[in-house]
């Protein structure tokens, strides 16, 4: 539904239409993907033009990283309270991942897309957060696989990298989910996210011990 607002000119009025913009894009995100949502979209939701969006987001790009940083922190709180009851540091991470969507569709979009077109302010603020979850997370990860911490940090970097690559996979175009339909052949080589996310890590969670440096 499109939202109306009158000038923000207070403090609280101006993070009050940001965290709106911010929400409206992640509804559209949610609904119909990342790639699908185009700035005018999310301005049209909030009942502003584009023009007003760009006086607090630089680029549509640059409101993805946002939430693309947001949904990083989430993962990473999710993961930490299931390793509280999980000796299977590597079943939380693709469990979780899948549970999160919206998450893995960011996650494609990040290299390709989402860091063109921003600000160096915009780019430095999104990997300082990220660099910050992963610092965090790593060693937690490591603790329960029985991994060295920087090993725990390669683990969860590898889980977001690849999740970003086998989502788009296991979730086709119409297109493709029509062909996968008319040829079954062709469906087989289409890997299961989780089955697929979890046999990489666990083959890299053995292997990196093997090739710690002494």
């Amino acid at each position: 539904m499109t939202r109306a607002f009158l000038r923000a000119r207070r403090p609280e009025h101006k993070q009050q239409r940001r965290e709106a913009i911010l929400a409206a894009a992640r509804e559209l995100a949610v609904a119909s993907g990342v790639r699908n949502v185009s700035l005018g979209a999310v301005a049209e939701a909030v009942g502003l033009a584009k023009s007003n969006i760009m006086r607090y987001f630089g680029t549509r790009e640059e409101i993805f990283l946002i939430l693309a940083a947001e949904e990083w922190q989430q993962w990473s709180a999710a993961v930490i309270a299931r390793l509280e009851a999980s000796d299977d540091a590597v079943a939380v991470l693709a469990e979780t991942l899948e549970e999160r969507p919206l998450f893995c569709d960011l996650l494609s979009h990040t290299a390709t897309s989402l860091e063109h077109n921003v600000s160096v302010p915009a780019a430095r603020t999104f990997k300082r957060a990220i660099l910050d979850v992963i610092a965090d997370l790593g060693p937690r990860v490591a603790q329960v696989a029985g991994l060295a911490d920087r090993e725990g940090v390669e683990l969860v970097g590898a889980a977001s990298a690849l999740a970003g690559l086998l989502y788009p996979v296991s979730n086709p175009s119409p297109a493709l989910a029509q062909l996968y339909a008319e040829d079954p052949d062709i469906a087989a080589t289409c890997p299961d996210f989780v089955p697929t996310l979890t046999r990489t890590l666990k083959a890299l969670a053995a292997g990196l011990p093997a090739i710690r440096e002494s």
